[in-house]
């Protein structure tokens, strides 16, 4: 269910940055683009994120304030750098790009996506993991990251 999700919303994440940021219309709309996201979605964000959330589980049990907090960090100290890495090279290779160009463009849109991240995603992750239960936890982060796969889809399809 959580998959089906994560690939739906960056599909819909596509969808607004395709039509409300860049404006194409949608006689300029790449669906090819947005199918490529909703893949990314199904066949990576899902998995990798929803299989995230049990490991963190268990590395760091209960829900206590302190509990989430220690979590936040992990999550954002440790997990968001890699997969945010992995996230734009795996678009960037479904882009058709060299590794070279691959590598290039992860150089120049990490750091300022990294930053992106930290300034929406904490207190977002520190309610998520003090308030919802686990097997909710990936829906809920897709469900707030409508923008956020908005903003990613911009940054990785930018050429």
């Amino acid at each position: 269910w959580a998959v089906l999700v994560s690939g739906a919303l960056m599909g819909a994440g596509d969808v607004i940055a395709q039509q409300l940021v860049e404006r194409r219309g949608l006689d300029g709309h790449h669906g090819m683009r947005t199918l490529k996201m909703m893949a990314t979605g199904f066949c990576f964000v899902g998995p990798v994120v929803g299989s995230w959330y049990r490991i963190l589980d268990r590395l760091i049990p209960g829900n206590t304030k302190v509990v989430a907090v220690k979590k936040m960090v992990l999550d954002q100290g440790g997990f968001a750098p890699c997969f945010l890495v992995c996230f734009l090279a795996i678009t960037g290779a479904m882009n058709g790009l060299s590794v070279q160009d691959n590598w290039s463009k992860i150089q120049q849109d990490y750091t300022d996506a990294l930053t992106t991240n930290y300034c929406i995603w904490p207190p977002v992750q520190i309610a998520n993991f003090y308030f919802v239960p686990l097997q909710h936890r990936l829906a809920v982060v897709q469900c707030v990251a409508i923008v956020w796969n908005c903003y990613l889809s911009w940054k990785a399809n930018r050429m």
